[in-house]
């Protein structure tokens, strides 16, 4: 059961009533996390503007989207994980990448470039660092400034991840995706 109380529109004051309502029309996204954010309109402003412009980075949305997984399987955030499986298919991940993932497992993914972003996202989770051999591998796959998306992107979605988790963001029961435990 989701810890904060989700407001409704009518709820929302002048300010959240506007940003709530400039992120529904730009199909931005609305729950979980945001049922948090709104609180603060501000920060749900600029959290939207920053997911949208590491969407347009550079990276592959593919890449972004497997770096995404294994940040939300790392934390092991319920509703993340349904919300963004149902993104992950819909840009053609295979569900046994998914189901790889989602077990803990290493996914089976032939792009280098997809590979090396699901394994920066897990160094930096795990390690709390990124040694110099990955660096120097990532260096030559990506070029800077997809690197830095990358990176940031593991820290955008972390946040995502704790708010969720601090929050109690479940997804309703009837979602088909599910983390394994």
């Amino acid at each position: 059961m989701t810890r904060i109380a989700i407001l409704k529109r009518e709820d929302l004051n002048a300010e959240q009533g506007k940003v709530f309502d400039d992120v529904k029309a730009e199909g931005g996204p609305l729950g979980g996390p945001y049922w948090a954010y709104i609180r603060f309109p501000r920060l749900m402003r600029l959290l939207q503007d920053v997911s949208n412009l590491l969407g347009q980075s550079g990276l592959a949305k593919r890449e972004r989207q497997i770096a995404i997984m294994a940040v939300i399987r790392f934390w092991g955030a319920e509703y993340p994980w349904s919300v963004q499986t149902r993104a992950a298919l819909g840009m053609g991940i295979a569900q046994e990448i998914i189901d790889a993932i989602n077990s803990g497992g290493t996914p089976t993914l032939a792009d280098p470039r997809e590979k090396m972003a699901y394994e920066v996202a897990l160094e930096l989770l795990r390690s709390h660092k990124l040694s110099e051999g990955s660096y120097a591998l990532a260096g030559k796959l990506f070029n800077e400034n997809e690197l830095v998306s990358l990176v940031a992107t593991v820290g955008q979605f972390t946040m995502t991840c704790l708010t969720t988790i601090a929050f109690d963001c479940t997804p309703p029961d009837d979602v088909p995706h599910r983390l394994k435990h």
